[in-house]
Order: C-alpha cells, then structure tokens, then sequence
C-alpha cells in the first residue's frame, strides 16, 4: 500500500483517470486545508470590516483580467490541442505551439497588465460605488499590487496543460498550495509593518512560487522546451485562436458570480468579506467534487473524443455526473444543518465576532444548496471542452450571466445580502441545466442514461439524514462557545451519518460500490460494462 502512495507521487508517473482523481482530490483537499488557515488568519487579524471587504475587492480587476485575456484557456483549450499532438507523435509540433501561445499571449496579458494599472482608480469607483474615499484607495493601492500576478498564473497554468496532457498531475496538484502558503507567510511577517497590503504582496510571490514555477520546473524536467516566437501563422496557433476567443469573449456565472457578488454588496460594511468566508469554504467541496475531478478527466475525455469512441465518451461522463452529484447531495444534507457551528468554529477568533459567524453561516446555508449543480457544471462544460466546442457552452453561459443581473438586483433589494446567496444558487442551477441539455442535443451526453434511480436513492437519503440531523442540532444552542460548536458537529455528523449509511443500505443503493471502484474514469457499474464492451468493438 505504502509502495503505491509512493508509486503515485513519483512527478514521473503517468496517472490513470482514477489515480489523477484521487491525487488531484487529495492536493485540492490539502491546498483548501492550508487556504482556511488563510481566511481565518486574514479573520483573526483584519475581521470583517471595511479594510478587509476592500481586499477581497482588490482581486477583482486581476481576476477580471485574467479571464478576459486568458479565458481558462490555458488549462482548457490547449489541453486538447496538446493531447491531440502528443497521441499522433508529433512533438515538435506540440512545442512550437507551445512557445508561440506562451510568447504572444504573456505580451498581450502585459500590455493588459500596464493598461489595468493606470486605469484601476476609475475602473474602481464604478464597481464599487458604496465604497468610502479610504476604502477605494486602499482598494486601488491593493489592485496594483496584485496585478502581476496574473502573468505568473497565465504562464504557469500554459505550463500545467503541458503536464496534465502528459498525464503528469504531481506538479499541476500542489502549485496552489505554495499560492496560499506565500499569503500567510506575507501576513504573519510584514503586516505590522504593511498592514492587509502583506497578504497582497504574499499573494504576487505566491503565484510565483506555486503556479508559475513549480509547473516549470516539472516541465522541464520531462524535456519541454521553450523558444521566444511569435510565429502568429502556425496553424495550431490559429485553432487555440479559434477555440479560445468565445472563452475570452464570453462570461460564465462560474466566474462572474464573485464580482456580482461583491459589487452589490460593497454598500454594506463587512458584507463583501462575509460572503467571501462563506464562498470560499463553500469553495472546499465545490473544488474536490467538481474541480480536482473536471480538471483529472479533461485530458481522458479529449483522448476518448479524439478516437472517436463516442458512446464511451458519453457513458464516462455520464458516470462521473452520476458520482459526483450523488456524492453532492449527501454532503449537502450535512453542510446546511452545520453551517452554524462550522463557521463558528472555523472562523471566529480575534476581529471577527460571533454576530459575523451568525451572518455568514446564513450566506453558507444557502450557497451549500447549490453544490450538486456547482459540481456538475464543471464536467459538463469540460465534456464540450474535450470535444472542441467552446464557443456553444459559452454563449449560453453569457446569456445565463447577463439574464442573471436582474436576479441579483432584485433579490439584493427584496432580500438584503441573503437575497444574494440565493440569487447564485438559481444562477448556477440555470447554467448547469443548460449546458446538461446543450450536450444532450449535440448528442455527445445522454441525460437519459444517467442513472437517476440512484440518484433519486441519494437524494431522498440526503433529505431523510439532514432532517434527522437537524432535529438532534435544535438540542444544542450554539452560542459562541467552543465546546458548543464541537458538542454540536459531533451530534450532527454522528447522525448525519449513521442516516447516510442506514439510508443507502435500505434503498440498496449501488453508490458505496460505484466510489471503490477503481476501474476506468467514474461511472457506475452499468456504464463501465458497456465502455468496456464498447472498447471491445461490441455493442452492449
């Protein structure tokens, strides 16, 4: 067993889908470890008040930038152009492409970089109009700093689709938790001297470090070769070209969901930081389900594309759509009914008092109800990815996002901040249905394949275990203590799941089965004897 652990974090190794999943799974699982040491560092010493809301404001512009200019393509598009060159042994084609991408694109996200920093104050007043004078300074000041860093992302994340395309995950997996690592360690050395602008500082040698250079390293380690070109006529220049631009020009609620966020909530004092405590450990399980799992299957699913076996392309993701929301809806069951004593419990100490965990447990309460859906989206919109169809899935997204705005604005008004985390769910319910029924019309994805007996086991166990879970909870006042708070998660997860395992025993359900499987990528037990059948040359 031991010997295998090892086997797996050799940076040589070559993983399986099921082996790149567990690991990517593990390194996003430690990365948002180290990441709510982050928040509740950046909790115990800055609260949630103006200085912080005017941090979490300040990856706006960058982040912004970085998906204008960048798209995601670099870890999306060129993953299979890249895996395209590599199974048709064409390695030097792989390269040359890989230079003139990296060449072209970090000047353009330069030039971006140096427009963004003179035009930040203006840019800023729009977007955050509820500010006061000292808080959109302190954001401006905040912005500039933080903007380089997103050459280091954008190089870094080119490099990784190197390595995730050679099916090398070590490298691409711990990246981001020399990110987060760099955030505390700014915080913890300099804020006395530099206040909440340490953490941005920390944040630029972060991206280095983690993003940037380890990804290098790796890739040169497995002989990838870089040249300064800017060689605009290479023919798979173009095609990445192609397939980028609806990334680049498109908007998804996956992303503009933050600063939708944030720009309704700048009028309220603490409410832009609460939300962010709420969504980023929102963003634990989003990231293992739906993140670590999108990211591990987008190389097999453009391999399984590229050869053409269609009907094992849609029954892998069908199968993994299946594991994951299934999964989803038990977690679901546990995060809502624990909301209270887990924010208590993670995030207060020092500035941040037991009125924000009350505050930001609703926001969590809420968020928690879309997780399924958050999950699901990120196979399905790399299902169109593999198949070298950006520019549908994109297009809709665009439309969800713009049709959304209202949403937000009325809920905000009708609701306060809470009308917010509601407006989100309904966002991303909408978008994920509808790339689900996108891929189903392109027929590249049954939705009628999907297991939904087993789903509907999972869902009605999730229902029965949160409600016995939150009766055994309302015999436990969380009031700000410690002992409290552990008293309650205890009694909470105890039963959640005692319920969970009663529960799917009862409805005999195939899901434990399907999530110790090791064969293949993740679909059930039906769908991985047809995939097998199907690569046989036998139709089930």
């Amino acid at each position: 067993m031991l010997k295998r652990v090892f086997r797996l974090l050799r940076p040589s190794h070559e993983h399986s889908a099921f082996s790149a999943t567990l690991l990517l799974m593990s390194a996003v699982m430690l990365s948002r470890v180290i990441g709510y040491v982050r928040e509740a560092y950046i909790a115990w010493a800055f609260g949630a008040g103006p200085q912080t809301d005017a941090y979490v404001a300040g990856f706006t512009i960058p982040d912004w930038l970085n998906y204008i200019v960048a798209g995601g393509t670099a870890s999306i598009t060129f993953v299979s152009i890249y895996t395209r060159f590599l199974a048709q042994n064409k390695e030097e084609e792989a390269q040359k492409t890989f230079s003139v991408i990296v060449t072209v694109m970090t000047v353009v996200l330069g030039i971006g970089t140096i427009l963004a920093e003179i035009f930040t104050p203006q840019i800023e007043r729009h977007l955050f109009s509820g500010f006061s004078p000292e808080q959109i300074q302190l954001c401006v000041h905040l912005t500039r700093i933080l903007l380089p860093a997103q050459i280091f992302f954008y190089v870094g994340g080119v490099v990784s689709a190197v390595l995730l395309s050679r099916r090398l995950f070590l490298f691409p997996a711990f990246g981001p938790l020399l990110y987060n690592v760099a955030i505390i360690l700014g915080g913890l050395l300099f804020s006395h001297r530099l206040g909440i602008a340490s953490l941005a500082y920390g944040a630029v040698a972060g991206a280095f470090l983690g993003p940037f250079l380890v990804n290098a390293i790796g890739a040169a380690r497995v002989g990838t070769g870089y040249r300064v070109s800017f060689d605009i006529r290479n023919p798979a220049f173009r095609e990445w070209v192609r397939l980028s631009i609806p990334l680049m020009l498109g908007v998804s609620l996956v992303t503009a969901d933050d600063w939708i966020l944030r720009y309704f909530a700048s009028g309220s004092v603490g409410d832009i930081t609460r939300l962010n405590y709420a969504k980023r450990l929102f963003a634990v399980p989003i990231a293992v389900l739906g993140q670590a799992t999108g990211q591990a299957s987008l190389p097999f699913f453009a391999r399984l594309f590229g050869e053409k076996r269609m009907k094992e392309f849609g029954a892998t993701v069908n199968g993994s759509i299946y594991r994951i929301v299934a999964t989803s809806l038990l977690a679901t069951s546990l995060m809502t009914v624990a909301a209270l004593p887990l924010m208590d419990l993670v995030y207060r100490r020092g500035r941040f008092q037991f009125s924000d965990s009350q505050t930001t447990a609703v926001y969590f309460f809420w968020f928690s109800l879309s997780l399924a859906f958050w999950a699901a989206q990120a196979l399905y919109a790399r299902a169109f990815y593999a198949a070298g169809n950006t520019l549908t899935p994109m297009i809709a997204s665009s439309l969800i996002t713009l049709a959304s705005i209202p949403m937000y604005s009325a809920l905000y008004h009708a609701f306060s901040t809470v009308g917010l985390a509601i407006a989100s769910d309904l966002g991303i319910v909408a978008n994920t249905l509808v790339i689900a029924i996108l891929l189903h019309r392109s027929k590249l994805v049954a939705t009628e394949e999907l297991p939904w007996t087993e789903l509907g086991k999972a869902g009605l166990t999730a229902l029965v275990a949160g409600l016995l879970s939150y009766r055994v909870a309302s015999g436990v006042m969380v009031h700000g203590s410690r002992m409290a708070d552990f008293q309650a998660l205890a009694m909470i997860t105890l039963t959640w799941a005692g319920a969970v395992a009663a529960g799917l025993w009862l409805t005999r359900s195939q899901l434990p089965g399907d999530l110790r499987r090791r064969k293949g990528t993740s679909y059930p037990r039906v769908a991985e004897r047809q995939a097998e059948e199907l690569s046989k040359g036998v139709e089930p």
